[in-house]
């Protein structure tokens, strides 16, 4: 009790504070997402994720050993789909020389040790920018299951370690640890978007891509029948279980801050590794409040990054990571 017990004691500088620090961040913890793009020597800035860029193959091999070499060892590859590749069933996704399978490839062969996640979801190809096929103003459920299993084969193939289903279709695991079981690759992971809501933070990604929907006549305008409500717990754990269940190796809650609870519930529920997804509007707004003034940028990204796996995460998914790297040094 007070006076004979005083907190205040483990606080009084920075040697006693880092000694005793409950969560401590390393670059293991992170995951890099990159955006890939059709074209040669390109780098372009995404004007809603300032100092974030799409790459072409030749400027995403520098960016690899760039990576590797800061100690970032693992990535989760999105890709830009020329407009005029895309279709309602997503045929592009199982090219076997599509832009995705050859990322992958670009990667294994400038450094094979390099853990390749790929996205595993039909918006970057449909060209009504959902994440399922849609017939008469629905997202079909098993048909569009049964696709995201092939595709999830192709990048495997390709060289993909892990495939990540960001899409929230029903049973859509099951089906695609199936396919791949049934193909041999039997090593290939799966990490799940588990969790993953309905959210209002995805909007630079999606200008980042290109896979907003679409505002035509029968087609939903948002994604809330498969993305969950944000408004509710439960339900994460319930999809999170049956994922598991399914096969998934990984689970991942998607975004980040404002669901810190749910990271927290699943960790205590499941025996996988959890990752978190610090979105894009998430980073964005940080960016932009600090070229304002209003905050202190690195002091804010390293304060939400602790809090993210002091909340239990194993693996952040940042466009931070870089930013991170630079601060722990």
């Amino acid at each position: 009790m007070y006076p004979l017990r005083r907190n205040r004691r483990l606080r009084t500088n920075d040697s006693i504070r880092h000694l005793v620090r409950e969560t401590i961040l390393s670059p293991k913890d992170f995951l890099v997402p990159l955006f890939v793009t059709e074209g040669k020597g390109i780098k372009e800035e995404i004007a809603s994720m300032p100092d974030y860029y799409r790459l072409s193959l030749d400027l995403l091999e520098t960016e690899i050993k760039e990576l590797w070499n800061m100690g970032l060892h693992a990535v989760l590859l999105f890709v830009k789909v020329p407009e005029e590749l895309k279709d309602n069933k997503g045929t592009e996704a199982l090219n076997d020389n599509g832009l995705m399978q050859r990322a992958i490839k670009t990667i294994k062969n400038v450094c094979p040790d390099m853990l390749v996640m790929t996205d595993v979801a039909m918006d970057p190809y449909s060209s009504f920018g959902h994440d399922g096929i849609v017939e008469n103003g629905l997202i079909l459920n098993d048909e569009t299951s049964e696709f995201l299993a092939e595709m999830s084969v192709s990048h495997a193939l390709a060289g993909a370690d892990f495939v990540a289903p960001s899409d929230m279709m029903d049973g859509r695991i099951l089906s695609i640890r199936e396919a791949l079981e049934d193909e041999g690759l039997i090593n290939t992971g799966i990490m799940s978007y588990s969790a993953k809501y309905a959210s209002a933070f995805y909007g630079p990604f999606r200008d980042a891509l290109d896979s907003a929907p679409v505002d035509v006549k029968n087609v939903p305008k948002d994604k809330k029948t498969y993305q969950m409500d944000y408004a509710n717990r439960f339900e994460a754990l319930k999809e999170t279980e049956m994922d598991v269940d399914e096969g998934a190796d990984i689970v991942m809650v998607k975004p980040g801050l404002c669901y810190l609870d749910i990271v927290r519930e699943i960790r205590n529920e499941v025996d996988v590794p959890v990752a978190v997804y610090q979105v894009s509007g998430e980073y964005a707004m940080v960016k932009a409040a600090a070229e304002k003034g209003w905050l202190d940028h690195d002091a804010v990204v390293m304060e939400q990054l602790t809090a993210m796996k002091r909340a239990g995460a194993n693996i952040i998914a940042t466009y931070f990571a870089k930013d991170a790297i630079r601060l722990l040094d």
